[in-house]
């Protein structure tokens, strides 16, 4: 062997005994994870549960960052540009994958190569609640209401793009009624509106949510999944209320920025699902209307193939576009 192959035969062991070790190593420094809406909303809340427990376990403090806006695309492009050690995390979301590159004519990242699936974390059906000013106890009184007041009825997201928003789309379509969208940057400003009236309706994950309707503040007419939720069972599907086969199921998950070596993914990856398997959290996700998931970042990615082709579809089914 000559001195050029025995030189990158060296470095090329070299290479490789170095990349288990950054996994060993990993994290040398505080991480953060880059939450695309404001506090208060599901994704937020999952993500500072990961962050607290995983806090515990990785000698390193996990904190969140929250940057709220254009749902969910600042916090991506951030997350696309940051050095790709692992030290910068991303709350990716339905929209973010699914919804935005249908919806946008140009994004500031790239969703195939900016950003590595790491985790799914959860799986989130919507409820929709309601302001109580309007007198509809169920999905069948609200759409009579609806129609007799087309375009009058403003409804609230939490960023135009969003799940929420395309998932009011998509019931608006379903029902034969029309109404208004008003987009904030988050749950946590679109729920302050609901509560003060501004708005009357919100397609929003039972975790926010439940919380106000409990207090008797809101009033919920019926969650989006195809079937009851395990640990939500009294509130009716919104299916079973006049509208079969409808379903809008939102997920969220944990992503790296494209170009994080598969050692660090995979360290991420045990340390998410390690918190997702505590029986404690897995009993508050359930609760709140969440199903812990832990998927590898292998099946992630395949979920997140078969959701833009469905996300898509709506996208273009709605007419919604935003240039």
């Amino acid at each position: 062997m000559n001195r050029k192959y025995r030189v990158l035969f060296f470095a090329l062991c070299i290479w490789g005994a170095a990349l288990p070790a950054t996994a060993q190593t990993y994290p040398s420094k505080t991480v953060r994870i880059l939450v695309g809406f404001a506090p208060g909303g599901s994704t937020d809340i999952v993500a500072r549960l990961i962050a607290q427990e995983m806090t515990k376990n990785v000698g390193q403090q996990v904190v969140v960052d929250n940057r709220p806006g254009a749902g969910g695309n600042i916090a991506a492009e951030l997350a696309s540009k940051a050095p790709p050690d692992g030290h910068t995390l991303f709350a990716c979301t339905t929209g973010v994958f699914a919804i935005q590159p249908f919806l946008y004519s140009k994004l500031p990242y790239d969703p195939e190569k900016g950003l590595v699936p790491v985790t799914q974390t959860g799986s989130l059906p919507y409820i929709i609640v309601m302001h109580p000013s309007l007198p509809a106890k169920n999905v069948k009184e609200f759409i009579a209401i609806a129609k007799g007041r087309p375009g009058q009825i403003n409804y609230a997201s939490s960023g135009v793009g969003t799940a929420s928003h395309l998932s009011a789309a998509l019931f608006a379509s379903a029902a034969g009624i029309s109404m208004t969208h008003v987009p904030y940057k988050g749950t946590g400003n679109a729920m302050s509106d609901l509560l003060a009236g501004q708005v009357v309706l919100m397609f929003d994950q039972p975790v926010s949510s439940l919380p106000h309707v409990q207090a008797g503040k809101l009033r919920v007419l019926g969650i989006s999944s195809g079937t009851r939720f395990s640990t939500l069972k009294d509130i009716p599907t919104i299916a079973e209320q006049g509208l079969p086969g409808f379903e809008a199921i939102s997920w969220a998950g944990i992503c790296a920025p494209g170009g994080t070596p598969r050692p660090i993914v995979d360290r991420v990856y045990s340390e998410v699902a390690k918190v997702l398997k505590l029986p404690e959290l897995r009993d508050r996700l359930l609760r709140d209307g969440i199903e812990p998931i832990g998927s590898t970042p292998e099946q992630y990615a395949e979920h997140i193939k078969k959701e833009a082709v469905k996300w898509g579809k709506v996208v273009k089914d709605s007419g919604a576009r935003v240039d």
